[in-house]
């Protein structure tokens, strides 16, 4: 099995090709256009392992926007007591959802 694991937003992220990964919201980038992530940390071919300090040169994920999504809602709820201060607010983040074409190592 093939994977890798990249950087996208500050986050770290396991790609497997052909699967469905949820990053940041990438502005200006519209569905069905290509998306190439160089920044890849680690990646694993069968029984041989590659790590990079800290990105692995020559190696690259080749991924297609497939849609662009909210995540699930997060409520916010802040309280104190004998004070009647309650306030109750929610949160959706924007992501962006990439299938994974290829994970390539030149």
């Amino acid at each position: 099995m093939k994977y890798a694991i990249i950087e996208s937003g500050g986050k770290q992220i396991k790609a497997v090709e052909g699967a469905l990964i949820d990053v940041d919201l990438m502005m200006n980038t519209e569905v069905g256009t290509q998306v190439v992530l160089d920044n890849v940390l680690f990646l694993a071919e069968d029984d041989k392992y590659s790590i990079g300090t800290p990105a692995i040169k020559g190696a690259k994920v080749t991924t297609t926007v497939a849609d662009h999504i909210k995540g699930p809602k997060v409520i916010i709820f802040k309280y104190q007591p004998k004070k009647r201060i309650r306030v109750k607010t929610g949160h959706r983040q924007y992501y962006t959802r990439l299938k994974i074409e290829s994970i390539e190592v030149e």
